[in-house]
């Protein structure tokens, strides 16, 4: 002990002063403020009070007006339009969402995901072909087709235009679509980058209505509201883990608002199903109660299943629907367990693979489904990029995920020679391979990442954002920490420090939980590490510095103050 290494954050005093001045808020607050380089009133105004009139202009996306005059001219003209998706919840939402609007409007629109593993990600020209078939004449694709080239130029030559909202890594030559709207495009000038698919989906909307509107389209009738959009908005942001800054954290402050009131039928099913119908949704309950069962759908069952459910406006058929998505949930699960078992009893007996700097690893036995959750699990628990690969008729697919300090996607175009394809971005990606390339390219990953990350990279970090007493942990500052919610990446819960606290009455709970007292300078709370039993011999009447983040816990009715515990160092080890 300590688990992790300690890193202070280094705060402006001056702008930590200020913001206690100007703002009134506890100092704890401004020192987390300050740390996340929030260092001006009205900076810290706009990110503790998120507005949707803080939204940027979404026309600021190149090839956006582009793709909105397509879209008007397919709907005035009766066209038949294809909403071509992605089967992950990013994906998901932003068909639901796209579906949704449309429909609303009279346009003539259906969708289609392909089948994770007869077609894999992407568009594929069997699919155009079907699309074809049913006589569209625009396909507008989400979640996906900023790489699929060759793929839209086909369907080009079939009559089919396509408009592509996508947010994955551009490569060096542009498909010939009608407008490729992806803040990520080298020429785009839209100031946040890292949207989720339904996040362009959300501002091609409000691009789309605006123009309609400026045309008359709803003379005389209501036009609709955006906002009751971003319920779904806010399960893809999350669901894909984009950094919860910018327009992302306004969608998901907003979105989880709706999420609790569950106004939509399909989310109500859902709630009721997680067993989360009466409590208020953050970003935890939708991380590990509503999203796992949207992406389930698309893992090991039918995604189309979930896209119905988001759609549904019967609660007897969104019933049945959520039921489907539990069960898929269950053996994802079942088929995730066995195979993390497996391949850390591997680890752990083959000192070499832990030696390495990249894991790469391939089964036939894995379920392609579930292989990309497993690589996340395997990323953090040894500090490594992970790429796990499912093998099938000597063709291997595969699903990566980094960690912190190397781009996996920059890492696979250094060895794209090996790879049938790649996509992807900085934290995930998904690879196609010949089984026999799968050690040569395991060998150049493992050096490419060697080269570019530090071996202190390697080890876990504990970001610490103030260090303070236990008696400066009250209600007052825990109900001002609420404001910087909604938690994820690029803005984590907040880590506290108080030094020299003393530990006693530690006893494991529920599943290898640790809980203890602590106490300082006559002040006590409880606290509670997860997952860490197996410490509880080292700290009875031991003298400790804690890292933690504070909450309110809440039990049989009654509520107190509760330390989340990160990490703890035992003085004079």
């Amino acid at each position: 002990m300590p688990t992790t290494n300690w890193v202070m954050s280094d705060v402006n005093k001056e702008a930590q002063y200020l913001l206690v001045k100007e703002l009134g808020i506890h100092w704890i607050m401004s020192s987390i403020l300050a740390s996340r380089d929030i260092q001006t009133p009205d900076d810290a105004r706009k990110y503790l009070y998120p507005s949707l009139h803080d939204l940027h202009n979404p026309f600021l996306m190149k090839d956006m007006q582009l793709g909105v005059n397509r879209l008007i001219q397919a709907v005035y003209q009766g066209e038949k339009i294809v909403v071509y998706g992605d089967y992950d919840a990013d994906g998901i939402t932003s068909v639901a969402v796209l579906v949704k609007f449309l429909r609303d409007i009279q346009a003539d629109v259906s969708y289609y995901i392909p089948d994770r593993i007869d077609e894999g990600y992407g568009l594929n020209r069997k699919a155009i072909d079907r699309i074809k078939e049913k006589s569209a004449s625009l396909i507008i694709t989400v979640d996906c087709g900023i790489s699929d080239c060759d793929e839209i130029l086909y369907a080009r030559s079939l009559g089919l235009d396509t408009i592509i909202l996508d947010h994955h890594e551009v490569s060096d030559s542009l498909p010939t679509a009608v407008a490729s709207i992806n803040p990520k495009r080298p020429d785009c000038p839209f100031p946040l980058k890292h949207l989720a698919a339904v996040g362009i989906v959300f501002n091609f909307l409000i691009a789309l209505r605006g123009n309609l509107r400026k045309e008359g389209f709803w003379h005389g009738k209501p036009y609709p509201n955006l906002k009751e959009y971003l319920d779904l908005v806010a399960l893809g942001t999350i669901g894909d883990i984009c950094p919860m800054v910018d327009e992302n954290r306004i969608f998901v402050r907003v979105g989880l608002e709706l999420l609790t009131e569950g106004k939509r039928v399909g989310i109500r099913a859902l709630k009721e199903i997680c067993g989360v119908d009466t409590q208020a949704v953050d970003t935890e309950k939708a991380s590990f109660s509503l999203i796992p069962r949207i992406n389930a759908a698309g893992r090991v069952g039918l995604p189309d299943d979930a896209v119905e459910l988001l759609l549904a406006d019967d609660m007897g058929k969104a019933r049945d629907l959520a039921v489907k998505l539990d069960s898929y949930n269950r053996r994802r699960r079942a088929l995730e367990k066995n195979i993390l078992e497996e391949i850390i009893e591997d680890l752990e007996k083959t000192i070499s693979d832990r030696n390495r700097t990249a894991l790469v690893m391939a089964s036939e036995k894995w379920h392609p489904g579930v292989i990309g959750i497993v690589a996340s699990k395997i990323a953090d628990r040894y500090d490594r990029p992970a790429i796990l690969i499912s093998l099938k008729d000597g063709i291997g697919k595969g699903s990566g995920r980094s960690i912190a300090n190397f781009n996996i996607y920059q890492g696979l175009r250094e060895c794209e020679d090996y790879l049938i394809s790649y996509g992807g971005h900085r934290y995930a990606a998904g690879i196609s391979i010949m089984e026999e390339d799968i050690e040569q390219f395991a060998e150049t990953l493992d050096e490419i990442v060697r080269e570019n990350v530090l071996q202190s990279d390697f080890i876990s970090a504990t970001f610490i954002e103030a260090q303070c007493h236990l008696n400066d942990i009250t209600h007052e500052l825990l109900a001002q920490m609420e404001l910087l919610a909604p938690f994820g990446s690029k803005n984590p819960e907040p880590v506290l420090c108080v030094r020299n606290v003393n530990a006693f009455s530690p006893a494991v709970v529920g599943n290898n939980h640790l809980r203890m007292r602590v106490s300082e300078a006559g002040v006590s709370r409880n606290t509670i590490w997860f997952s860490q039993g197996h410490f509880i011999r080292e700290l009875n009447d031991s003298c400790l510095d804690i890292a933690f983040t504070p909450q309110i816990n809440t039990w049989n009715g009654a509520s107190d103050i509760q330390l989340k515990m990160k990490d703890i160092t035992i003085r004079g080890n």
